[in-house]
């Protein structure tokens, strides 16, 4: 599938009914667009099978209830949807996009009580996010923005405001010819990539930032728990930008990002190791079991 996504042949699943692709639209008062009321869940169906499924379903009710609303659907419902709009698309290996949000109502400023919250489905074709760095691994930037206190906004919510400096971070990168952009949180130390989460492997042991101001992703925790599985040790800690030079093998992990070996970040580099590859095989093995 090419071309806007805005222009395509297809159905998603709108409030409760699959509509064509190209009806799927909102008013230009939709509360979401102009007060960033919104959260949404990023999920692959490899072989017909949406990995972690009812996690993603699960965590899209958290998140509204984080930023103060609350998502019409239950998650049998929401596993429905999903599953109806890849029936739709004639659709078995997809990047899955279930999103809810504050809708045009009464409502036209900060506070939307009184407005609806509605959701969506929309699944399409989608390769690797970042194209052929599994084999070589991804150049990263180094973000100026930062994740932010928790106290300043709700960290574990898949919110679309908390996106803001992730999009902005990464145009800076790929500017610079880099695939996407490390960020650090608040207190200067390594929290992310702009929409993955960051491993780091020394002396066969792997270390990975406390999830304490960002995201704990899905593909994150499931990663840990394979290296466990596979007798790694695995420090989950704060970690100085200094430490990037003692470390020698790096990866990222998401639903888009799967695990993603990367090679360079900022003046660092990384070897594109064993361990490193052969997370890459064993994630790809274990979502198509």
């Amino acid at each position: 599938m090419a071309g806007s996504y805005e222009d395509r042949d297809g159905k998603i699943w709108l409030d409760g009914k699959l509509v064509e692709w190209r009806d799927a639209q909102v008013h230009i008062l939709t509360h979401a667009m102009h007060y960033a009321s919104s959260v949404f869940e990023g999920e692959r169906a490899y072989n017909g099978k949406i990995f972690k499924s009812r996690e993603h379903s699960e965590r899209l009710l958290t998140s509204g209830k984080l930023i103060d609303f609350d998502i019409p659907y239950s998650v049998d419902e929401i596993e429905a949807a999903k599953q109806a709009a890849l029936e739709a698309n004639s659709l078995t290996d997809a990047y899955v996009r279930a999103v809810a949000w504050r809708g045009a109502g009464q409502d036209m400023g900060v506070a939307s009580l009184r407005n609806p919250v509605r959701m969506a489905v929309a699944v399409w074709s989608w390769g690797n996010y970042y194209g052929d760095a599994k084999m070589k691994g991804a150049k990263l930037d180094i973000a100026k923005w930062r994740r932010p206190d928790p106290a300043t906004a709700p960290s574990q919510a898949k919110a679309a405001g908390l996106y803001m400096i992730a999009t902005m971070s990464k145009h800076a990168a790929e500017a610079k010819g880099c695939s996407d952009a490390m960020m650090f949180d608040y207190r200067g130390y390594i929290a992310e990539a702009t929409g993955a989460n960051i491993f780091f492997v020394k002396d066969g042991e792997v270390h990975t930032p406390t999830p304490d101001a960002f995201l704990n992703g899905i593909t994150r925790q499931t990663v840990i728990d394979m290296l466990k599985q596979k007798g790694i040790t695995v420090h989950e800690r704060h970690i100085m930008p200094e430490e990037l030079e003692g470390f020698e093998q790096c990866w990222l992990t998401g639903t888009a990002a799967e695990v993603t070996p990367v090679g360079q970040i900022g003046d660092y580099t990384f070897e594109v190791g064993a361990l490193a590859r052969d997370m890459v095989d064993s994630y790809e093995k274990l979502v198509r079991s």
